[in-house]
């Protein structure tokens, strides 16, 4: 975390839990090899020194928010080289909040990695495709990689606010809610990165249209639930969709399209950001657990959409050709 002007990151060793469906302890390894993108990396970083501000802006009662993220926190742009192990297993990462370490995070901060080579393959390949698909015409012109980019960026920024240890004594959050933390972390970053947006936005500090975030937002809900629902991102993003159709955040018209209700939307994602720090605050791994299990299920109507999806041989994920062959080396 003290390494400031590297121009290289090299990511290694046992890191996320995703694997651990039981107690959600043990960790995979995974190695990255990354190539800094100073140009961007400046125009992101200035984001990292409003962690504070954006802290106390969550949407949830002050002691659910009183801890003070880590000031040496970095937000930076990079292009990848090599994938190996867990992050090349399955979905392919495209952005990377580390370290994990509840205390390190306290301390320090963290490093937010955006790997905008491997976001921009899953953007052009299956986020636009997607969207052709399931959003309406009029709304399409809202699907941006600049949007797509920005909200991913944010739910690893959201991953370090927030709480770390309960308000209660349970101990960390982490582990309070054990196999049920994934899932609940990952929708916690998700909501909160696009309320962050809209915060930023409001404050003046983020020139977009959030019509353009909030529509590639719904079509990346679409893109990740098709990780499958075991998957942590997965159940997150089904949860999400449940919670937003509940909401009214959404509509569908006669041709099977959805057309988002920003408003409606707006209004939802307040709610679950709350709803979703309250469970964390408190530990409650029953709250935890009633909640993935109400609203992380497949609805006929969202598998009927998926199976249209796969009926145009859109790819779940992108396939990496690497190594020093591809290099030239």
């Amino acid at each position: 975390m003290d390494m400031k002007t590297n121009r290289i990151d090299f990511v290694i060793g046992p890191i996320e839990n995703y694997e651990d469906q039981l107690f959600g302890i043990r960790t995979a390894h995974e190695a990255y090899i990354l190539l800094k993108d100073m140009e961007w990396s400046e125009r992101l970083n200035k984001y990292a020194a409003l962690l504070p501000i954006l802290q106390k802006r969550l949407p949830v009662d002050p002691e659910f928010k009183a801890e003070s993220p880590g000031s040496n926190s970095d937000l930076a742009a990079y292009d990848v080289v090599f994938y190996a192990g867990d992050c090349n297993s399955g979905s392919k990462t495209i952005a990377i909040n580390l370290p994990n370490d509840e205390e390190v995070q306290l301390e320090k901060g963290s490093r937010r990695l955006q790997l905008k080579n491997a976001m921009q393959a899953k953007f052009d390949k299956i986020l636009v495709p997607i969207a052709k698909e399931l959003i309406v015409e009029d709304q399409q012109e809202y699907i941006r990689f600049d949007a797509f980019f920005s909200n991913t960026m944010f739910h690893e920024v959201a991953h370090g606010l927030g709480i770390k240890n309960t308000i209660n004594g349970k101990g960390t959050v982490r582990e309070s809610l054990a196999e049920q933390y994934s899932a609940l972390e990952e929708g916690k970053a998700d909501i909160l990165g696009i309320f962050l947006v809209t915060q930023l936005q409001e404050m003046g500090e983020l020139d977009v249209n959030l019509m353009d975030n909030y529509t590639t937002f719904l079509a990346g809900i679409f893109r990740s639930i098709r990780f499958g629902s075991s998957s942590a991102h997965g159940k997150a993003n089904l949860v999400r969709y449940n919670y937003f159709k509940e909401k009214g955040a959404f509509v569908k018209d006669d041709n099977g399209k959805y057309r988002i209700d920003f408003e409606k939307m707006k209004a939802a994602v307040d709610q679950l950001s709350n709803e979703i720090l309250l469970i964390q605050g408190r530990g409650d791994y029953e709250g935890a657990k009633e909640m993935l299990k109400k609203y992380g299920v497949l609805t006929d109507e969202l598998e009927q959409d998926l199976r249209l999806i796969n009926s145009r041989g859109i790819p779940v994920d992108i396939v990496f050709e690497q190594g020093p062959g591809k290099l030239g080396l």
